[in-house]
């Protein structure tokens, strides 16, 4: 017998089975899957571009596709919602592609963690104009910087989106046998599906991640128990995901503020975030909200919107004009749902490629699917412990990770819930050509028994064999992706359509710019009094 309880996967198994007995088992497939790509506009040393976003690439306000995140230098790159993973990466590529061709003498950062960091001035937060939107925008990054330091802002990441295909919601409420409408059902399932993504948070950074070590630059002189790789680097021998460590960008001052988001269901999703945006913060009251004139942060209160509570996985809907993203879940439950704990990966020129979305839309199927109960506050304290762990040290062979009552290897887990995806996958790969999907999975669990084959080891592995720090190895990949993407322009019928869109974002921005009729103190009071 091993030293701990194996879960219980059958109710997984007998959800799917009846699937496929009634031959719905294509239902599983083509739910919409969108990314969201940040990386750092670098100069050609790597060091944080001091340049405004171009405006040859539109407005960061408007642009539905291309955008900026915390800095004016960290662009973010949004694909559209598609049913086919193909179509989600060509169209990140046409972006890049698009991106690439308006940059003078810049280079995207190729990985998560920066480089050549030379303190919070160096850093320019993001401006969206002369409009109260835009104005809410970049006070929103200011006090971002005066509450937790303007360097952990610009990590990046990708963000996956993914929405369970409609068709489907109707027949597991019917297998499932619940009472009440479609949308308070929905928005349950998803719940649930969250809770377990949660479960097993620490699966994304060590199959994915890639952030084992660090540039000095970017501790900024602050102790550290971290080793030293070289002269300039910092590491964990077994880190899979800096980034998703102490040092990136959590909640970290969650115990003092009282604050931890509840997962049970929508309506106590909602009223913590609605009491966090609510409730006043003595730390951040001596921050101050309007000194001299001008805002520092847009209240002081615990969180000053809903995107600054951090977690590795959201509930999303869709926003009407300036809708408040409570209200809008309030309105009409929950869209879609955002897992945001996937590293850059360095390794290709997209960030992240098709296997790779092949295991996590496999993963989302086998979330919804498993059995969820609430989480307690035993399990929440697990959770971020198994988290924190698998970034730092995920690839000691003995790490053992909290489950329950019981301790368990992270080996044996993650090849136990691999073994138990098999199913969904096998489902999944039916009228697939090469089987993706089993594909995908055999790749993860060839992880779990050796982790050699980890992002984070192969980074590892080739700053050794190239005698290379961080920021060497990141600038030679940033390079060898400009490269890959300067070779390959856009055709000019896409580029034309690109230029459109950047030229309607303007046009846009300048629109919005010109109805505005409140003062920003009486638009922020109209903002958070939505109701």
């Amino acid at each position: 017998m091993p030293p701990y309880s194996v879960a219980d996967y059958s109710i997984l198994d007998a959800r799917l089975a009846r699937l496929v007995n009634e031959g719905q088992q294509g239902l599983l497939k083509n739910g919409l899957i969108g990314i969201e790509k940040e990386s750092l506009r670098v100069n050609r040393l790597g060091g944080i571009s001091a340049k405004a976003h171009p405006i040859t690439l539109g407005s960061s306000l408007t642009h539905p596709y291309i955008t900026t995140d915390y800095s004016e230098a960290l662009i973010e790159l949004i694909t559209p919602p598609f049913p086919c993973k193909q179509k989600t990466l060509q169209f990140l590529s046409d972006t890049h592609r698009f991106v690439y061709g308006k940059l003078e003498e810049e280079l995207l950062w190729a990985t998560s963690m920066p480089c050549v960091v030379e303190g919070d001035d160096s850093i320019p937060i993001a401006q969206y104009g002369r409009s109260n939107l835009g104005a809410m925008k970049t006070v929103y990054r200011r006090g971002l910087g005066y509450r937790y330091g303007k360097v952990m802002q610009v990590i990046a990441g990708v963000h996956f989106n993914y929405s369970v295909p409609e068709v489907l919601w109707p027949v597991l409420k019917d297998h499932q046998q619940v009472a009440g409408g479609i949308s308070e059902f929905i928005s349950d399932s998803y719940f649930a599906l969250i809770r377990n993504l949660q479960r097993y948070a620490w699966l994304a950074p060590y199959l994915f991640g890639a952030s084992p070590a660090v540039c000095k630059s970017f501790m900024q002189g602050r102790p550290t128990d971290m080793q030293e790789f070289d002269a300039g680097t910092y590491y964990y021998p077994d880190a899979t995901s800096l980034r998703m460590g102490d040092i990136g960008y959590t909640n970290s001052k969650e115990n003092e503020t009282g604050i931890k988001a509840c997962y049970d269901g929508l309506e106590e999703y909602i009223a913590c975030l609605k009491y966090a945006i609510e409730t006043s913060c003595s730390e951040y009251e001596r921050i101050g909200v309007k000194v001299d004139g001008e805002y520092r942060q847009l209240n002081a209160n615990i969180l000053q919107i809903e995107n600054e509570y951090y977690s590795t996985v959201r509930p999303k809907q869709s926003l009407l004009n300036n809708e408040k993203p409570t209200l809008a879940l309030q309105r009409r439950g929950v869209q879609y749902i955002e897992l945001r704990s996937l590293d850059v990966n360095a390794f290709h020129p997209l960030g992240i490629d098709e296997q790779q979305l092949h295991f996590i839309e496999a993963m989302m199927v086998f979330c919804l699917l498993q059995e969820s109960p609430a989480i307690c506050q035993r399990e929440r304290d697990a959770i971020d412990v198994n988290e924190t762990e698998t970034a730092h040290h995920g690839r000691n062979k003995q790490l053992m990770l909290q489950r329950k009552d019981d301790s368990i290897r992270l080996r044996d887990w993650g090849l136990e819930v691999v073994d138990a995806m098999q199913g969904i996958c096998e489902v999944m790969d039916h009228d697939e050509q090469g089987m993706p999907y089993m594909s995908s999975l055999l790749a993860q669990r060839e992880k779990m028994l050796d982790s050699a084959h980890t992002p984070s080891a192969v980074m590892l592995d080739e700053m050794r064999d190239n005698n290379e720090g961080f920021y060497q190895f990141a600038r030679r990949m940033s390079q060898q992706h400009s490269d890959y993407f300067r070779q390959q322009p856009l055709t000019l019928n896409r580029a034309h359509e690109f230029e459109q869109q950047a030229i309607t974002s303007l046009q846009r921005q300048s629109e919005i710019e010109s109805a505005d009729t409140l003062s920003f103190d009486d638009f922020l009071l109209d903002y958070y009094a939505q109701k």
